[in-house]
């Protein structure tokens, strides 16, 4: 059948189809303009590579979103950068072909790929060989895709006989509007998959009740939502609604990808309006929100549930979108009933591709934001390491924990005084630039990334058990390591699992609403040395941590005498760059030591950063903390002038 042809053929049963070029980079160039020059359309590309004029950059295909195009071109030939491809997928309309240009395919899965330098943690590119070999597989195994090899005969799509498409889904949204203009009150909820005409539905009944408040993470993702909305868009971001005075009355608030929002956010917004519609994406390229939503609704009352699954711009049959959710797993987890025991092994894509796939499903549907990236760093990033719960054809948890650490001592002193923030290493470095433990970059540690147990089987202890399995099998190395969001239910199942407070930062995570904490299990003698010294800090330092971050801590009494640690802390503050915030409880100490004019009145007398700049002619916060790091050193100079000698030139060689 003649390209034309096939693609008219399509165009009537409403789906559409990828076209993999595989060959050297010329000839996959020639192949894509051929394609161009036959085909009449839209052509969005994709591409960073200088023979590809008028094309987007994969990075910010964003701007791109709410759009539709007919036909595009997605380049990659020097690197695969997953959510771009599947946001691309989802702009395109029935009867489109996206072409994917690669590599020669012989040695795809050896080449470097130049889009691992920005999840993988290296200085430079690496090959991807678990990834792009899942993807051939794929390609191979499904009749529906045309593969194009150089010296290779074309292999065409097997022809489907499917009816003339009729779109359902402004029949389905039309059910749901009038389920929801019903509703007396309490909580509606929307999942559907990208591409399903939430947005749209949540702006048809913004314009029919003309009394709604839309919120969303982002004003700039509503915009669909608005243009069904019309004039009775109505948009205030989440903070700025429970910040206005007088509070906003509207009879329904609507809140666009609401699994984005810190879940306290959420629950203040929810029970301050009689109606409520939240909506999110249950799978694509920028998370999944189905669990969290689960969960977050299993706090309310009153809830009803819809979903949409009837797509807009392609038939439910459409070839294109289900490689597209085999080959990035954008199906989550199934919800298995365990039977026997549940056995706790290791994995890793060279011997357990099967199980790792589950372990991702189960990841993503416990948090919002995994997405291809997480993807491509499990299979293919150096360091990392997964436990998982259950049969191979049946797992009910998963763990997934990266190794850190073992930075040689100058570049660990850098990173102390802040003068260096290397890639990745999240715990180990927060540990040596925040909370002043230069040994936990050096020694050797596991991150605890990601911990997820299937819904059903939670409280069974299943969570505990990866982690002692890990611990068990990490004796090479000196402390497991966790960060989270800080909650109370949180911290006690890490307090079970053996971890030690050691470190709560000043800022609240805008993904979760709460407080970064970390925590750590010592393995070695090293790593006990390391946890106790911070166990013990954190307790000293809590008598002053209340007054910038809103959490109730240990007022037990502490010695606040000046000693080594404080000195060490305050000399990298005074002649480093080590940061205001993580300082704070020993400049406290340092105040009542030796009092500064900065210093007294931002720490004793509690005047805003921002007040103090204006009553000193300081130009804002940068050249306030600049003076108060002055302040310290002439406060350290008074104290012990040779010390502080000694200091201030032992930190100039690391400038």
């Amino acid at each position: 059948m003649l390209l034309a042809d096939m693609t008219a053929a399509m165009q009537r049963a409403g789906i559409r189809r990828l076209c993999v070029i595989a060959g050297e980079s010329d000839w996959a160039m020639q192949q894509a303009v051929v394609w161009r020059d036959e085909l009449p359309g839209d052509w969005l590309i994709l591409s960073d590579a200088e023979d590809f004029p008028q094309s987007v950059s994969p990075s910010a295909l964003r701007t791109l979103l709410g759009r539709e195009f007919q036909h595009g071109i997605f380049d990659a030939r020097r690197g695969f950068h997953g959510e771009s491809f599947a946001a691309l997928a989802g702009t395109l309309r029935a009867g489109s072909w996206l072409l994917l240009l690669t590599p020669p395919w012989s040695c795809w899965a050896t080449r470097p790929d130049r889009d691992s330098v920005r999840w993988a943690d290296v200085a430079e590119p690496i090959a991807t060989p678990h990834f792009i070999q899942h993807l051939q597989q794929l390609i191979l195994a499904d009749p529906q895709v045309k593969l194009l090899r150089q010296h290779h005969p074309a292999r065409e799509p097997e022809p489907l006989n499917l009816p003339t498409w009729h779109c359902q889904a402004p029949k389905q949204q039309a059910q749901i509007l009038q389920q929801l203009i019903a509703m007396p009150a309490g909580v509606a909820v929307i999942t559907a998959a990208r591409g399903r005409g939430k947005s749209a539905l949540a702006g048809m009944l913004a314009q029919h009740n003309q009394h709604c408040l839309v919120s969303a993470p982002g004003k700039v993702s509503t915009q669909v939502l608005a243009t069904f909305a019309g004039e009775y868009f109505h948009f205030m971001a989440p903070d700025a609604i429970l910040a206005a005075e007088p509070f906003p009355q509207a009879q329904w608030l609507i809140v666009d990808e609401a699994a984005a929002i810190p879940a306290p956010l959420l629950f203040q917004l929810v029970q301050r309006f009689p109606r409520v519609l939240l909506t999110t994406t249950v799978q694509g390229y920028e998370g999944t929100g189905r669990g969290f939503m689960l969960r977050f609704c299993a706090s309310l009352e009153q809830v009803r549930h819809f979903q949409l699954d009837e797509p807009l711009r392609w038939s439910a049959r459409d070839p294109l979108e289900q490689w597209l959710s085999q080959a990035l797993l954008f199906e989550d987890a199934a919800d298995f009933k365990s039977e026997g025991e549940i056995a706790i092994f290791p994995a890793g894509p060279a011997q357990a591709y099967h199980s790792l796939e589950q372990g991702y499903r189960l990841l993503a549907s416990a948090h919002y934001r995994t997405s291809p990236l997480d993807l491509r760093r499990m299979l293919d990033a150096p360091g990392m390491r997964f436990w998982l719960a259950g049969q191979s054809e049946n797992i009910v948890g998963a763990l997934w924990l990266v190794e850190e650490g073992g930075m040689d001592p100058q570049l660990a002193d850098a990173v102390w005084a802040g003068l260096r923030r290397p890639r990745g290493n999240l715990v180990a470095q927060s540990m040596a630039a925040h909370a002043g433990f230069t040994e936990a970059a050096t020694l050797r540690s596991q991150r605890m990334s990601r911990i997820a147990v299937q819904a059903a089987q939670r409280l069974s202890g299943i969570g505990k058990a990866l982690v002692e399995a890990a611990y068990q099998q990490a004796q090479d190395c000196d402390f497991l390591s966790v960060s989270f969001g800080y909650t109370d239910a949180l911290w006690q199942f890490w307090q079970r699992c053996g971890f030690k407070l050691v470190r709560i930062g000043s800022q609240r995570e805008a993904s979760s609403g709460c407080y970064a904490a970390m925590a750590i299990r010592a393995i070695s003698p090293a790593g006990e040395q390391l946890q106790q010294r911070a166990e013990q800090r954190l307790k000293r330092d809590s008598q002053w941590l209340g007054d910038i971050i809103d959490l109730a801590f240990d007022q037990s009494e502490q010695d606040q005498a000046l000693n080594d640690d404080d000195w060490s802390l305050l000399a990298g503050f005074a002649w480093a760059q080590r940061p205001y915030e993580a300082s704070y409880a020993v400049l406290q100490r340092l105040v009542r030591t030796s009092p500064q004019p900065l210093l007294a009145a931002i720490l004793v007398q509690k005047q805003a950063l921002s007040d103090v700049a204006q009553q000193a002619n300081l130009s804002g916060r940068k050249a306030v903390i600049q003076q108060l790091r002055q302040e310290t050193a002439a406060a350290l100079r008074q104290c012990d002038a040779e010390r502080a000698v000694q200091w201030s030139q032992q930190l100039s060689s690391l400038q």
